[in-house]
């Protein structure tokens, strides 16, 4: 280091003193670092802000004292958020000696959640709400119906804008409540400010079903022909599962439905079986999503299981050497799972594991003693539910021995795939893709055109499998969804490991027509189904092949969708007559037209596979790919209209 070095590397410490300490006051430290309070500022985060409004009406409505919330998107992309709970109080809040309605909106953790007695148990995972809702909008207007008068007053970034007042001092006295309108500032979100319908009324929807005999409205007005939605399930958790099960064929009617409460934690469980071979869980902590599950979970599979097992030796429809384990008797269970309790402990990498030791033996405790009592009054639905769990059980010693194949011996030795993988050179997985491409003859031009150092080409025969449709044994012993597994070397099932796959890109390549889009549903189906978390490490891709080539002269280029191909014969000279060449199969294009247009990084377009919503996901896939035809029926009766120019 010279001198010189050393001189500017001294001034710059002893600059370094407490002028540069800088104080955030007020809310500045929510406009200055957002994502510490929202997770972000993308459309998840825009979406945010409305569930920390709405989470203060659903607290009111945990404690009993609102029935109703409504939600408005108005034309300008403005949220209102109206309650019928008690109202925000309005007195002098001791500690600022302001009024509690402006220490709402402009303190941080000030509210009736913190141990103050306001609420036993309140939703939302942060608590911050009001305040950081106001901080990241650049008006807000409250309005408080409260004991005969309403109050409001509103705010410009954050800041009071008018202090509060009364607006009216002979109101109804049963009138009362919050009525909150905000605006997102766009230099905040600056990927959106425009709400997503679709992604409020799904959210919603779900907090009716967890809050039962709460009615939740939708608005959307900024279409004029959207009709206002209304939520309000006094069935709770019981519709939410009819709900999921909507487009598939149940062992018995109604979903089971238990409650109960156990050292100050509400339990509510629903479930129902299905002829599905898959199980879908969803769990629950005071209204948030527990994606990662947790202590709740753990102790209603337990006490799953054992009741089962308990029951079904007994009544001596398991033999005393049989046992079923949780993974036989949760194959086509749907089960929602929905606890309140006082004093939340998250853990997990996305802060949505529940970690409460109470919650385990509470749950455990109150579902056990219903579920037994509804196996021992509905013997018929009892034996319905362990002869699946004993079909699953034998499926699953099948699959096994299946499982077994899918294993690679070391590294990236494929050595029950000859002549079917060509694999890349490169041993590093981030650098490395592998092409799923339809039929030997692509596959062929595919090997050729490929860049061997990056590039693995995996071919496969027709159709594989509907894994919506079929036992884990029948998965398993398909030869092309197991050289897929092999290939990827992730293992399978509760064994996969997303960290082991040898490729951080996995490319869908089909044909441009309607075969080609039912090849990659059925690939998607496989891949939603039993490698998920490759869909959520962003590593699925759908290549997007030419479907026209265009040559006029010396002029030659290649065309991905109708419109484009309409926009280029329009500029191009009337003569002399352009040649339009239709790719209908990848087949068609020899190895380097399918390097240029489909492989070649530089040139390709490639579709990555996102899971926006897993929910509506798991809804979609029984609807396309199950056993029901009825439900896929009206869904294709209902687009058909939007096809054009189909390819048959």
């Amino acid at each position: 280091m010279s001198d010189e070095q050393k001189e500017t590397k001294e001034q710059r410490a002893s600059e370094y003193d407490a002028s540069q300490i800088q104080v955030l006051k007020g809310l500045d430290a929510v406009r200055k670092r957002p994502g510490m309070y929202i997770g972000s500022t993308s459309a998840q985060g825009l979406h945010h802000l409305v569930w920390e409004i709405v989470d203060n009406g659903i607290d009111e409505a945990l404690a009993g004292f609102c029935d109703e919330i409504n939600v408005e998107v108005n034309p300008d992309n403005s949220i209102t958020v109206r309650d019928n709970g008690r109202g925000i109080p309005v007195d002098i809040q001791e500690q600022t000696g302001k009024p509690a309605l402006e220490t709402v909106f402009t303190v941080l953790h000030a509210g009736g959640k913190f141990g103050g007695g306001g609420y036993k148990v309140s939703g939302g995972l942060h608590g911050v709400g009001a305040s950081v809702v106001n901080a990241l909008s650049t008006e807000l207007d409250v309005q408080v119906a409260r004991q005969g008068k309403r109050y409001y007053m509103d705010f410009d970034h954050g800041h009071v804008k008018t202090a509060m007042k009364v607006i009216d001092e002979n109101i109804p006295e049963e009138e009362h409540g919050t009525t909150v309108h905000f605006k997102p500032d766009p230099a905040i979100f600056r990927e959106t400010t425009i709400y997503n319908i679709q992604t409020l009324t799904n959210r919603l929807r779900e907090l009716a079903f967890l809050n039962k005999g709460l009615k939740i409205t939708i608005e959307d007005k900024r279409d004029e022909n959207s009709e206002r939605e209304d939520f309000h399930y006094e069935g709770g958790l019981r519709h939410y599962v009819d709900f999921l099960n909507e487009d598939k064929q149940t062992l018995f009617e109604p979903p089971i439905y238990v409650e109960g409460e156990e050292n100050g934690i509400a339990v509510e469980v629903s479930l129902q079986y299905t002829d599905s071979y898959r199980s879908e869980m969803l769990t629950f902590t005071n209204n948030i999503h527990t994606y990662e599950g947790g202590t709740h979970e753990t102790g209603f599979k337990m006490a799953l299981t054992r009741v089962i097992n308990d029951y079904g030796h007994k009544a001596g429809v398991l033999k005393s050497n049989e046992t079923l384990t949780g993974e036989d008797v949760r194959e086509g269970l749907t089960a929602v799972v929905s606890i309140k309790h006082p004093d939340p402990q998250f853990e997990g990498q996305t802060k949505t594991k529940l970690g409460n030791s109470d919650a385990r033996s509470a749950t455990d405790h109150v579902f056990a003693a219903t579920f037994n009592r509804f196996l021992l009054e509905h013997p018929d639905e009892a034996r319905q539910i362990i002869e699946k769990g004993q079909l699953a059980s034998k499926a699953r010693v099948a699959a096994k021995r299946a499982r077994e194949v899918t294993r690679k011996k070391s590294g990236l030795e494929i050595s029950n795939l000859p002549g079917k993988l060509a694999d890349n050179t490169s041993k590093d997985p981030s650098i490395s893709e592998l092409f799923i491409v339809e039929g030997d003859s692509a596959g062929g031009s595919a090997k050729q055109g490929r860049s061997r150092l990056t590039q693995a080409i995996l071919p496969i025969r027709g159709k594989i499998l509907n894994v919506e449709k079929a036992t884990l044994d029948r998965v398993l012993a398909n030869e092309e969804i197991r050289s897929l597994f092999t290939a990827l070397g992730t293992g399978f099932g509760e064994e996969f490991d997303v960290e082991k796959c040898n490729y951080h890109k996995l490319i869908i390549m089909t044909d441009a027509d309607v075969d080609g889009a039912h090849i990659r549903i059925l690939l998607l189906t496989l891949i939603y189904r039993f490698m998920r978390p490759m869909i959520e490490k962003g590593y699925v891709y759908i290549a997007q092949p030419p479907l026209y080539q265009v040559r006029q002269g010396k002029f030659v280029k290649y065309i991905e969708s109708d419109e484009e191909l309409e926009r280029v014969l329009n500029s191009l000279q009337p003569s002399p007559k352009p040649v339009i060449q239709r790719y209908k199969g990848l087949g068609e294009m020899d190895a380097e037209q399918l390097w240029e247009t489909t492989m070649d990084p530089a040139n390709r377009h490639l579709l990555r596979v996102q899971l926006d919503d897993a929910e509506q996901a798991n809804e979609i896939f029984p609807m396309l790919m199950g056993t029901k035809v009825g439900p896929r029926r009206d869904f294709i009766e209902s687009n058909a209209k939007f096809v054009e120019n189909l390819d048959l």
